[in-house]
């Protein structure tokens, strides 16, 4: 602070002074405004989403590859995880060998996945959690050829079990050829998880 020989501010000084908290006001009230309408804008990743239970029963048909009952479910299991499934329960059926290949093995599931609350709407019951969009790779483009040899099943895959999830972005492309190791088969999409802080359970 810088006085005059009266005892005052200078003007300068004076100036100055009011210039500063004239504009430290502006601030405030400005943050006072602008504070709460950005908190209040959601993520546009974030969604809000129930629980629905699905079911479905599965015979694969292949003609390169051929698996057990055990070892279908395993698979169908694990993608099903993968997109997010909870409450998931495979059961093999149809199955005629106690080891080995199946001609026709089949599974049935029982799950929850998670839909958008906009579209169910009027169904009741469920209770809306907050949930996002995440990318899940089921079948990558540079697999190798082990992982290729599940082409037949990937396709299988993508026409019974992909549609009972919100899904989004899918990315498919197939190059299965009956009784040949193909490469350049893949899949993915993304599709709705739930939030670290709701249930999962």
């Amino acid at each position: 602070m810088v006085a005059n020989r009266d005892g005052g501010l200078d003007d300068d000084v004076e100036e100055n002074s009011s210039m500063r908290i004239r504009a430290l006001q502006v601030m405030i009230v400005a943050g006072v405004l602008v504070g709460p309408a950005a908190g209040i804008a959601a993520p546009q990743n974030a969604v809000e989403a129930v629980w629905v239970s699905r079911q479905v029963s599965f015979v694969y048909q292949g003609f390169t590859t051929h698996y057990s009952c055990d070892g279908l479910r395993d698979k169908v299991r694990d993608m099903l995880s993968k997109l997010g499934a909870r409450r998931l329960l495979v059961r093999t059926y149809g199955c005629t060998r106690t080891l080995g290949v199946e001609p026709f093995p089949g599974v049935r599931v029982s799950m929850q996945v998670l839909a958008p609350a906009s579209a169910q709407q009027g169904q009741g019951g469920a209770s809306a959690i907050a949930a996002h969009w995440r990318h899940v790779v089921l079948m990558p483009a540079n697999a190798g050829p082990q992982e290729q040899g599940n082409c037949e099943l990937i396709e299988q895959f993508k026409e019974t079990f992909l549609p009972l999830f919100a899904t989004r972005r899918i990315v498919y492309h197939s190059n299965c050829i009956p009784h040949q190791l193909t490469l350049g088969t893949q899949l993915s999409a993304e599709v709705l998880m739930p939030d670290s802080g709701s249930a999962r359970t």
